[in-house]
């Protein structure tokens, strides 16, 4: 009975605590780099990390600019948080209310809702947000909306199965016999039961939220020029991932380890909130 109360806070401790070492980085960004993320010293390119015969002048190495390594992952982590946690936050609030809208009120509004999520899921996820983003022009802002305009859905169709059920228990059924209003019902009857849920689900948009933003950073459709971004990091460094490997690895290392640390959490914060989930892992 012991252990997996153990393993829970184990696992909501480790993804949290990574989480909180990635925030603090992108936060404290100015403080802890090394050096400018975009100072160029072409006569020392290509620098390897302290690891492999590199000097301490540059613990993770340079590019092919000659720009700190070390510099640019902490700016990137700057980028992918405020993208990460916009953008989680505009698409749990536009989801969450359409679900309580489908979910409590039923009938034609469930209906009209639940088509609207069907035809915007059938589209891939990160083409849709490419299309969008060509249609409003590159920008951290522009890759904040596209997710929050592609990824509302998901919050909307689990939490409006959350809705429903919740919708038909006794304590809501009784509040609408004594004459509460509908808004005042979703806000003190309906809105707590679902929120373990959304916490979850925030918790494991904000990694999607990295990847998303990473991929259109790649292909030169996310962040605009001058601004670090882990995607932005692989892209210059695949040239020379035969020389210099590093430049690739370590950025797709951060995005690995980022996306892996919310999904930790998310999963134990889902354990720990959620009764019916804690009975199912038992």
């Amino acid at each position: 009975m012991t252990t997996m109360p153990k393993l829970l806070n184990l696992r909501v401790i480790l993804g949290g605590g990574v989480v909180l070492i990635v925030a603090l980085a992108g936060l404290l960004a100015p403080h802890l780099a090394p050096l400018p993320p975009n100072q160029q010293d072409l006569l020392n390119i290509l620098a390897p990390p302290v690891w492999a015969g590199g000097g301490a002048d540059h613990l993770l190495g340079t590019d092919s600019l000659g720009r700190d390594t070390l510099s640019r992952l902490i700016w990137g982590a700057r980028t992918a948080m405020i993208v990460a946690l916009t953008a989680s936050v505009g698409a749990a609030l536009l989801g969450c209310v359409f679900a309580h809208l489908a979910g409590y009120f039923g009938g034609w509004v469930d209906w009209l809702i639940a088509r609207v999520i069907e035809i915007w899921l059938s589209f891939p996820p990160v083409i849709l947000s490419m299309l969008l983003v060509i249609g409003m022009g590159i920008g951290i802002e522009k890759v904040i909306l596209a997710i929050i305009l592609v990824d509302w859905t998901r919050f909307a169709r689990v939490l409006r199965g959350e809705v429903q059920m919740t919708s038909r228990s006794d304590y809501v059924l009784f509040a609408r016999i004594i004459g509460q209003g509908h808004l005042r019902i979703l806000a003190r009857e309906v809105f707590p039961a679902v929120l373990p849920m959304l916490v979850t689900l925030f918790s494991m948009q904000m990694g999607i939220a990295i990847v998303v933003e990473a991929i259109l950073s790649f292909v030169s459709m996310g962040v605009p020029a001058g601004t670090n971004a882990w995607g932005q990091m692989i892209a210059d460094a695949r040239i020379d991932i035969y020389t210099a490997p590093w430049g690739v690895v370590l950025p797709i290392l951060a995005i690995f380890i980022s996306v892996f640390s919310f999904n930790l959490l998310g999963d134990g914060l889902r354990d720990a909130l959620d009764p019916r989930a804690r009975s199912r892992t038992a």
